[in-house]
């Protein structure tokens, strides 16, 4: 379903990181079938794609209000450019799942909402998240 302009579920976009850096976890999968890494971040309640990259999804964008934003970790605001429907391979499962386009410093940000959805546990002592039986690692990158 496609929110019409004045009944948009978006309202309250946030994102809580704006770069890798220092205490931040990743997450080995692929978006549309394109091996990636995934900011891990609990505190971003949408999932995150930055706008450049959405070309080589070769995905249409679903477009979304002029006038929404996303509030970032430092109150800045980000234009958010539109939405797509993508396919979210981490362990050995495949979800579609809605990621929305933004610039963004991180390329691919795995948020709240993605975690929810599909009843993850993200364990923070064990670096890992588990749905069902499975456990997938989490690690950190140096930048």
């Amino acid at each position: 379903m496609i929110p019409t302009l004045n009944k948009s579920p978006e309202v309250g976009l946030k994102v809580s990181a704006l770069s890798g850096g220092g205490n931040v976890l990743y997450l080995e999968g692929s978006i549309c079938d394109i091996p990636c890494l995934f900011l891990v971040d609990t505190g971003t309640n949408i999932t995150l794609l930055r706008a450049v990259l959405v070309r080589k999804l070769k995905k249409r964008l679903i477009y979304t209000a002029p006038n929404l934003t996303l509030k970032t970790a430092t109150g800045e605001k980000a234009k958010i450019q539109g939405k797509l429907d993508a396919s979210i391979e981490c362990g050995s499962r495949k979800f579609q799942h809605r990621v929305y386009i933004a610039d963004i410093t991180d390329s691919r940000i795995l948020g709240l909402d993605f975690f929810q959805k599909f009843k993850f546990t993200v364990d923070l002592e064990k670096n890992e998240i588990r749905t069902g039986s499975e456990k997938i690692s989490l690690f950190s990158v140096s930048t």
